[in-house]
């Protein structure tokens, strides 16, 4: 099988959004693998040069070939086209290597925005020194936290009759899922909407709790190098992944309630099938 690498750049990188009508940017064939570079973050974002952080190559340039902000935040590589995939087969997507791509990660606190709103009104924005060799993030207050990457948005594209959709919003194709548990050495299943699928990645955390209530995570720009299979032996209707210890189903909703049905239907359905049991 051959191996493929998808630099991140203006020819290669939407900002904010998933569409089934955005061309391909590399073409590979099952069971293919891919090393992506992503980037992280809008204009406002970048880090003061006075700090001394690397800028990885590409990132201003995706700036400057986009005046017009995106419809949502995150900056996302691809779509990569993967041949013989076609509408109701699966994506299979090994992540075998997540690492880090620059030695700064951001963290952002907005106003009317997060979980907390009420009680942290202002804008804060920090810029995290990220040490590459002992994989840590050194905190403001000194702590160093550990780090555990991974890519936040991993998505084909959409039904076309969805048109152009926010990055923003995670739905059965995937997208801004941010699940932390989908490390390298974890394998995400995703539903396919159209011919190739059409694979987009992006929105890289350097580590992340159980979800992201002041807004954001650790962003940070990624690079990864990810296996791709055409899976026709069986169908889904949201993604689903797969670690070493264990299986992960997900439900979507702007209700949690409802979100946690979606998830817990599709585990029992999974269980059946492992099982053999009714």
């Amino acid at each position: 099988m051959a191996h493929h690498h998808l630099e991140a750049g203006p020819k290669t990188v939407a900002w904010g959004f998933f569409d089934a009508a955005l061309p391909p940017v590399l073409r590979i064939r099952s069971g293919d693998t891919v090393t992506i570079d992503t980037i992280s973050g809008e204009p406002a974002d970048m880090p003061d040069p006075a700090l001394g952080f690397g800028i990885v190559a590409g990132h201003r340039e995706v700036h400057d070939a986009n005046p017009v902000p995106g419809i949502g935040p995150h900056f996302l590589t691809g779509p990569i086209f993967v041949e013989g995939a076609e509408p109701g087969d699966v994506l299979e997507v090994r992540l075998l290597e997540i690492g880090l791509a620059q030695d700064w990660g951001w963290n952002l606190q907005q106003p009317l925005l997060g979980t907390l709103p009420e009680d942290f009104p202002e804008l804060r924005r920090l810029h995290i020194p990220l040490d590459v060799r002992r994989m840590t993030a050194r905190m403001p207050w000194g702590m160093d936290l550990p780090l555990r990457p991974f890519f936040g948005a991993i998505g084909v594209a959409p039904p076309p009759a969805w048109g152009r959709l926010t990055s923003i919003i995670p739905r059965e194709f995937g997208g801004n899922i941010d699940n932390k548990e989908l490390v390298a050495g974890a394998t995400l299943y995703l539903p396919v909407f159209n011919k190739g699928a059409l694979l987009s990645l992006g929105d890289g955390h350097g580590v992340q709790g159980d979800g992201e209530v002041c807004l954001t995570a650790i962003e940070t720009a990624l690079t990864g190098k990810i296996e791709v299979h055409v899976r026709k032996d069986f169908s889904l209707k949201r993604p689903r992944a797969e670690t070493p210890v264990t299986w992960i189903t997900m439900g979507f909703d702007t209700d949690l309630d409802d979100a946690e049905k979606l998830a817990l239907r599709d585990m029992i359905a999974l269980i059946g099938d492992l099982s053999g049991l009714s």
